[in-house]
């Protein structure tokens, strides 16, 4: 395959190209030919003047149609981490951008995809044996290539305004873009930009210092408009319009445009909302329409659609406002030169300009040919592509070159610019992306359409097929396995088969999910594009439908995320999708690790519930007393307090599998219940040094040892711990939230440390969003306490306010929770007792087991001390007493009877 034109075209059709033939297992080899020192750049993206922006916000300019954040996220892993998608940033840092993404899809398609840069012009194309074609180069080599895409990018115009006596002064610069063009330009030298659009726009923030005019000339004096500051969203314009005469069509927009303008004080949202329909509209006018169009209302078209960056049109008003920029109307109609060596400039109304220099910033031409390139020449005049409507670009059909008899024969394709006669939209990155990829599709299609043998597929663990090669189907089995028995570095392992299959959906699924929900250090997005567009090439049922689970799960979470400002689990649509998966598919170990939720995966309900334990009952037959599905049914079983069949179930997954981390958890459960302090602290501590040491949540499994040395009262054993393996540093994020916060908390009620807990270095180990504005009720349970033990009383208020306005459980369980904890901390006991006991009751609503919910009946027990209702609380450690043996309680209950 050979690209023509390594700009942004070029490096999206080949980042298109080697991604797609690399899922799908296609050799390949792609040329591309380009002059150009670096791929992606082209003439747009090589700018270096800071000055010059996108006129395209951020979130607009991923290369990837399926992918919108993707720009932002290189962006921020690429020191600029405050930016947002609503941001203009430098054309170089795209040019960057499109230069690194191409690199990357290359590394990743090596083994399956040859590429190689040619840093030469393309100068013609003939036809060749066996329906293949030769490019010639202007270094005289050719390149037979069996597909050729033509990315040249939009033409440079002709200056067919431009007197003869200008064109032929050595004043007159044809191309400012041309590497040196503007050297000689002295410091104080004026200069007149003929054209006012985004390249003058360009040259202005070049040009532009004190002590130099820039005049700026265009038949309309119109300068690009400037995008809004803070955008609004689009409007979509009114139905019916596709078909319409010109006349009644321009009348119709008109008035949407106003309507816009007066509905929501700005006619922006109006053109961002026509946008995806322009092409239609363009398509539906004759070419006596378009001529018209062309002629009375491009140029105001081209001002509203084409803007500038709010950044540059400050600038430019500011060097208006200063002289030093002036903008007229007129047309250029003789020059001559002056005995300075400078140019006198009369346009056709009189007004004479004296400048040194011209500058051409007409925008380039719209016909293929019109700088003379000899490949788009040279394939029109012998008929091997035809001219698009009115003369502009070429005819296509669909992005393949049509000849002059009308027929696709060759495979011959181009895209962007060369396109504008039959599409107008097309010269915008998110039109090209689009183009890109269709063009790689059709590019590829002879290639995947021939039958394949059939083979036996390689399978998971647990028997089920995976659409993808043995070795990389060996690293997934890996990365499950670490999932199923909590494991680190399963990441690495589905990242393994990923690089071995760039198109393994299952494998760029489980990377998404164990980014989304266990933090794993990969691109969320990314990864969950790659495994959309890899499922519909080749997966089966299932993994379709794994990957919808995936997909449905992770934009719940970013819709809730973005409505709270912290981070979600996703619930709802989600959830029912995974559960219906089960139905379909039970022995989907992956799925229903998600599902039940113990330590490594969020769940999908509390397991109080019926649906948890219901899920594991269904999918019991598909495992056969397989330890994996075990150890979850052990978790359940102690949840729904079956205590003795919880810890028979734990033990005998262990026997099969040690490293088992969910048969671990559950043991642990089993052993605090039963009041089996000593013995659970002896047996999990020992688990943790040894078959626990490449278990992930290890600072959970430590959390349930100090919970064993808080019953047995053992203070030192206690801070020991906690600095040693729960402290900042050892636990960040949330997990330091959730078990170093709160082992903080309960050995302060116990009274098991003494002076100020250390839980300031909790809080900034966590994201301050997370802390006052989380978005599951489990999580502000233990941000208030976590607040409570710092004496943060301003900051629980604010916890409450965003709890008041969340959802139902936040409402109704972390609200009172917060109101209780605040009369703790302003030592008004009575309020604080009959607000937490009122709490008790729905306090399962949050989620999470009933070891961490109990925390909240620690504090309860600590405010009917302080209160000194001491009946009740005598009372109250009975009852736990009664329930399991704890020394700590014992201790509690003595000191109440003294």
């Amino acid at each position: 395959m050979a690209v023509v034109g390594a700009g942004a075209a070029g490096a999206l059709v080949a980042v298109q190209l080697c991604e797609a033939a690399a899922r799908r297992r296609i050799p390949l080899d792609l040329v591309l030919v380009d002059p150009a020192p670096e791929a992606g750049r082209g003439t747009a993206y090589a700018t270096e003047v800071p000055e010059h922006r996108l006129n395209v916000p951020v979130g607009g300019m991923s290369c990837y149609p399926d992918d919108p954040g993707h720009f932002k996220r290189w962006l921020c892993r690429h020191g600029e981490s405050t930016v947002t998608a609503a941001d203009f940033a430098s054309r170089y840092r795209y040019g960057s951008y499109l230069a690194d993404t191409l690199g990357r899809a290359i590394i990743t398609a090596h083994g399956t995809v040859s590429v190689r840069r040619l840093r030469t012009r393309a100068t013609g194309c003939d036809d060749a044996a066996g329906g293949r074609l030769e490019l010639r180069l202007a270094d005289g080599g050719t390149v037979t290539a069996d597909s050729v895409v033509l990315a040249t990018g939009p033409a440079a115009g002709r200056a067919g305004w431009a007197p003869a006596e200008l064109v032929a002064s050595d004043r007159f610069v044809p191309r400012p873009w041309t590497p040196g063009a503007l050297d000689a330009v002295g410091a104080s030298d004026d200069v007149l930009l003929v054209g006012t659009g985004l390249t003058a726009v360009d040259l202005a923030l070049v040009l532009d210092r004190p002590g130099r005019t820039v005049h700026a000339v265009s038949r309309g004096g119109l300068l690009p408009q400037p995008h809004a500051v803070a955008p609004l969203p689009a409007v979509p314009p009114p139905p019916g319009l596709a078909g319409l005469p010109f006349h009644r069509l321009r009348r119709e927009l008109t008035r949407h445009f106003a309507a816009t303008r007066r509905a929501h004080g700005d006619w922006r949202p109006a053109f961002d909302g026509l946008r995806p329909e322009i092409v239609r509209l363009w398509q539906g006018l004759t070419d006596d329409e378009r001529a018209e169009f062309l002629g009375r209302d491009a140029t105001r078209w081209n001002v509203h659609r084409h803007r500038m960056a709010p950044s540059t049109a400050e600038t430019v008003a500011r060097a208006r406002a200063a002289h030093r920029l002036r903008v007229h109307a007129g047309r250029i109609a003789s020059v001559a030169p002056h005995q300075d060596g400078g140019l006198i400039v009369s346009l056709a109304d009189g007004r004479e300009l004296r400048v040194a220099w011209v500058v051409d910033c007409t925008g380039p031409g719209l016909r293929v040919d019109a700088d003379g390139d000899p490949l788009w020449s040279g394939l029109l005049s012998d008929g091997l592509a035809a001219p698009g409507p009115l003369g502009i670009g070429v005819s296509t059909d669909g992005g393949r070159l049509l000849d002059a008899q009308g027929h696709r024969e060759r495979p011959l394709f181009t895209l962007g610019a060369p396109r504008r006669g039959e599409l107008w939209e097309t010269t915008a990155i998110p039109e090209i992306r689009a183009q890109a990829k269709e063009v790689a599709e059709a590019v590829l299609a002879p290639l995947t359409s021939a039958p394949r043998s059939v083979r036996r597929r390689p399978t998971d663990q647990f028997g089920l097929p995976l659409s993808t090669h043995a070795a990389a189907a060996a690293s997934f089995r890996c990365g499950l396995a670490r999932v199923i028995t909590v494991r680190a570095k399963a990441a690495e392992s589905f990242a393994r088969a990923t690089e071995l299959d760039p198109g393994f959906a299952l494998g760029h699924a489980a990377l998404a999910l164990l980014g989304h929900e266990c933090g794993a250090d990969v691109d969320v997005a990314r990864e969950l594009a790659d495994a959309q567009r890899s499922v519909r090439e080749r997966g089966d049922e299932r993994e379709r439908s794994f990957v919808d689970v995936v997909t449905r799960r992770i934009g719940e979470h970013e819709a809730q995320a973005g409505a709270t400002g912290g981070t979600a689990w996703g619930t709802g649509d989600g959830d029912t999708a995974l559960v219906d998966h089960l139905g379909r598919y039970p022995a989907d170990a992956f799925a229903l690790g998600i599902a039940v939720p113990t330590i490594a995966f969020s769940g999908v309900v509390d397991l109080d519930g019926s649906l948890a334990l219901g899920l594991v009952e269904r999918t019991a037959s598909a495992y056969e007393g397989h330890w994996f599905h075990t150890s979850l049914l052990s978790f359940v079983r102690q949840e729904q307090g079956r205590i003795d069949e919880a810890g028979e179930l734990a033990r005998a997954a262990l026997a099969a599998q040690p490293a088992s981390g969910h048969a671990v958890h559950a043991l642990a459960h089993v052993h605090y219940e039963s009041g089996e302090h000593r013995t659970g602290r002896d047996w999990l501590d020992g688990w943790i040094g040894g078959q626990g040491r490449g278990a992930v949540h290890r600072a959970h499994f430590s959390w349930h040892v100090a919970l064993h040395e808080l019953a047995l009262d053992d203070s030192a054993a206690v801070r020991r711990r906690w600095f040693a393996q729960l402290a900042p540093g050892q636990v960040n994020g949330v997990r330091a939230l959730v078990d170093s916060g709160s082992l903080l908390w309960r050995a302060r009620m116990s009274r098991n440390w003494t002076g100020r807990v250390p839980v300031d270095g909790v809080l900034d180990a966590v994201a301050r969003d997370l802390v006052e504005r989380p978005a599951t009720a489990f999580t502000a349970l233990h941000s208030a306490v976590a607040l409570t033990a710092a004496g943060d009383l301003s900051a629980l208020r604010r916890l409450r306010t965003h709890a008041a306005g969340a959802d139902p459980v936040q409402r109704e369980v972390v609200v009172p929770l917060c109101s209780a904890l605040e009369a703790v901390l302003e030592e008004e006991w009575a309020t604080a007792v009959r607000e937490l006991r009122g709490l008790l009751p729905s306090l399962r609503r949050v989620g999470g087991s009933a070891a961490q919910r109990e925390i909240v009946e620690e504090t309860l027990l600590y405010a009917l001390v302080e209160a000194g209702h001491s009946d009740t609380a005598r009372h109250l450690l009975e009852q736990r007493l009664d329930r399991r043996a704890s020394p700590l309680d014992r201790r509690r209950l003595a000191g109440l009877s003294l």
